[in-house]
């Protein structure tokens, strides 16, 4: 087993910046991929990016990539996502996630509660 639980959301304007935390517990977080995936209101749940356990690799979804970050700590046994320059579109909730490295949401199964991000213009 192994806990998730994100930080870091709010209310921001266009164009400003939010860094997200993943704090995790249980099992050993450095072995894991982690991933941040976002839901819209009315939509799926989107694969946002994904980073490998040691780091090393990083993939991103078209929509955020030059914008958004993901690294991670692995003696903090923590994870991140910097958001620069947000748009309205990026609204959502945000979700951590561990497991292996994968882009589809649903090949995941350790997820966080998930945090709200809302972008207003």
């Amino acid at each position: 087993q192994v806990q998730l639980v994100e930080s870091g959301g709010g209310l921001v304007q266009a164009g400003g910046s939010l860094r997200l935390s993943c704090a995790a517990s249980g099992r050993t977080f450095s072995s894991l991929a982690m991933a941040w995936l976002r839901q819209a209101p009315g939509k799926e749940r989107e694969f946002v990016a994904v980073i490998s356990s040691s780091g090393g690799n990083i993939r991103y979804a078209e929509s955020v990539k030059g914008r958004f970050t993901i690294s991670r700590d692995n003696a903090k046994n923590t994870g991140y996502l910097q958001m620069n320059s947000l748009n309205r579109e990026d609204t959502a909730v945000y979700y951590c996630a561990v497991g292996n490295y994968y882009t589809d949401p649903t090949a995941y199964v350790y997820w966080g509660q998930g945090t709200q991000v809302t972008v207003s213009s």
